[in-house]
């Protein structure tokens, strides 16, 4: 890049504030540096990000619109405009915005992942597969792909493949609390009850304050017909996250088994 010596330092103070999270600040670096340069592609797409980071969706696009205009292959952009729309729940433009970052960069396993989880979103579960498939030639010890790859197996009802995939994410990084959540669930599934909850207690060791994880041990115990267990474990669940955990329960077939009692009622009906 034949950046200006000011260019170049406007271009790493945005690169640290958005690694510190400071994403605004990051904006008005890069503006700084499309004042001085507006034809400056990569900048427009480094502001996208930015502005992705802090939620200003609507504006991101503008700024990746404006990189591709500039430059028509580049494909970080086509990627940055694809993550944008899968937040606005716009799946399917999102597909067609990472397939034109794949045609740019087949090789960039980030898409791949992003292509995936846009799939996931239409329920597309054998094409999500095959996304996370990709990312994993091209970055085996992507833990992310193999929870992905576990979550889109499971939504199959694959559920031995799906906890293999999580096996294989745990490898890579044993401290993932939310994979060993997704394990723990998994296990409930197979109806391996102590092996599930070993896994949400595994969860918990990561991260204590974990609803999902409390809520999973309170199913594992439903499904026992363990009354006592299950009502103290969601009750714990609902104090780290009441409306949700609360919502989830009032028609969760786990706790089918337990529905009947008047403690599991009242759980519901109370506002913590």
């Amino acid at each position: 890049m034949n950046h200006s010596e000011d260019s170049q330092i406007l271009y790493s103070h945005g690169h640290v504030l958005r690694e510190l999270g400071h994403h605004t600040r990051a904006v008005d670096k890069y503006d700084a540096v499309l004042t001085k340069q507006p034809s400056d592609h990569r900048a427009w797409n480094c502001r996208g990000y930015a502005l992705e980071a802090a939620g200003q969706y609507e504006e991101a696009m503008v700024s990746f619109d404006r990189a591709i205009s500039l430059q028509p292959k580049y494909a970080p952009a086509w990627q940055g405009r694809g993550i944008v729309l899968a937040k606005l729940i716009q799946y399917e433009d999102a597909i067609i915005s990472f397939n034109r970052a794949l045609k740019f960069q087949p090789e960039d396993y980030r898409a791949w992942q992003n292509h995936g989880k846009a799939l996931m979103g239409l329920c597309r579960y054998k094409d999500a597969i095959a996304s996370f498939e990709q990312v994993l030639t091209l970055k085996s010890d992507s833990y992310k792909a193999w929870y992905n790859k576990a979550v889109a197996l499971s939504c199959l009802n694959r559920y031995t493949e799906a906890l293999t995939s999580l096996n294989n994410a745990l490898i890579i990084k044993p401290s993932c609390h939310y994979a060993w959540n997704y394990r723990g669930m998994v296990l409930s599934k197979l109806e391996q009850f102590q092996e599930s909850l070993a896994s949400f207690d595994k969860s918990l060791q990561s991260k204590p304050n974990n609803a999902n994880a409390w809520y999973g041990k309170a199913c594992c115990y439903a499904l026992q017909n363990n009354s006592d267990r299950a009502i103290d474990h969601l009750k714990q669940a609902i104090s780290y996250s009441p409306y949700l955990c609360q919502l989830m329960a009032k028609t969760d077939s786990n706790f089918n088994r337990i529905r009947s009692d008047r403690r599991f009622q009242a759980l519901l009906q109370d506002r913590i």
